[in-house]
């Protein structure tokens, strides 16, 4: 395997802090200054870019780490106690917007209704029928964020299972994995995908450009994963993933297919139609009902977890269908100049990238 074609050989490089929160975090891990205290968090916006950047840098401490910190940062003191105060804010803001909790088969169910009209189209409809090139390379870019470590966070709640649940999890997970092959890895084919979009593929790469919106979806997993209490909804995290993956999967095959797009990337998407159509039933009658079966009262937890994917991947999609529909980018800023033709990346949010060459022109 080459360095060129393995994604997470080398730690990312801390990111531009986009405020206070991330400003501090960032500075007592590259410079070992002081820590925000918890009280810093409190009248931070919980889907905002400070807090989620904040929350996704300490979060991220416990996967690949950071070029030049110290892997002993992962179990500071006074980064876990911010962290915890980060957390709390985000999830009282979640079970604040979430629906009132049906029972879990309707909550399943209804991930499965098509949307009605070109307003209520999601982003892979979207993109099936009109994405562009450019477009298509701005998506995969924000969910490498995720894709680069598929199903690493939902590891996590691996030990937290047993009996009928746990079988079936690790079932579905070793295909994940490749199944033992590493070069079926799914977080190694996405890469092969970004590769053939003339993506960079390094991990992490994208961080400076995606938005809080993108950020959030990620910190989820990671917040459902390292919480024992938070077992059930990261069960219902997984089963909304695995729920939508399939349709969803299939509407971007096609629209790679119809942009020309070469056959590593459509392989990706081709690979998640087939296994995770199987996932879908192994997850809903085994993972969940398993669960449920030996924990019953985890039941308004797991609908927590549907419900909470459900609202921060409709905030991510809003953003990205107003932007694309107007013609614009929606990522924040370009670490690298993108083949020509292939991904041009606008700034919306009024930074500058960091080789301090100026904004890029809108798309």
């Amino acid at each position: 395997m080459s360095d060129r074609r393995e994604a997470r050989l080398c730690s990312p490089p801390l990111p531009i802090p986009r405020g206070a929160l991330s400003a501090g975090v960032v500075s007592a891990l590259a410079h070992g200054l002081p820590v925000p205290g918890p009280e810093q968090a409190a009248d931070a916006d919980p889907y905002g870019d400070d807090l989620q950047l904040a929350l996704y840098v300490l979060y991220e401490l416990h996967y690949q780490g950071f070029d030049g910190v110290d892997d002993e940062r992962e179990w500071d003191p006074g980064l876990l106690a911010l962290r915890r105060a980060l957390e709390q804010g985000f999830l009282t803001a979640l079970r604040v917007d979430v629906p009132a909790p049906v029972p879990v088969k309707e909550a399943l169910d209804g991930l499965q209704l098509e949307p009605v009209g070109h307003d209520g189209a999601s982003v892979s409809h979207y993109l099936q029928r009109d994405g562009e090139p450019g477009q298509l390379a701005e998506y995969m870019a924000l969910r490498s964020l995720y894709h680069l470590k598929e199903a690493d966070p939902h590891l996590w709640v691996v030990p937290r299972l047993h009996g009928r649940a746990k079988a079936a999890m690790v079932a579905v997970e070793y295909d994940e994995f490749g199944a033992g092959r590493p070069e079926d890895v799914h977080a190694r084919l996405f890469a092969d995908l970004m590769e053939d979009l003339g993506l960079e593929t390094a991990y992490g790469h994208y961080l400076d450009a995606a938005p809080a919106e993108a950020l959030a979806t990620v910190n989820l997993m990671s917040l459902f994963g390292l919480h024992r209490a938070l077992r059930g909804a990261l069960v219902g995290h997984f089963a909304a993933v695995e729920v939508t993956s399939s349709p969803g999967s299939r509407r971007l095959a096609k629209a790679l297919r119809r942009t020309g797009a070469g056959p590593a990337a459509v392989r990706f998407y081709d690979e998640h139609v087939e296994a995770d159509a199987v996932h879908e039933q192994v997850v809903r009658h085994d993972v969940v009902g398993g669960l449920l079966e030996s924990e019953p009262a985890l039941e308004p937890d797991v609908v927590f977890g549907v419900q909470a994917t459900t609202l921060l991947e409709e905030r991510l999609g809003a953003l990205l269908l107003a932007a694309w529909r107007d013609g614009r980018s929606v990522l924040r800023v370009a670490r690298s100049t993108p083949p020509p033709g292939v991904f041009r990346t606008g700034s919306t949010h009024g930074q500058q990238p960091r080789d301090g060459s100026g904004a890029p022109g809108s798309r």
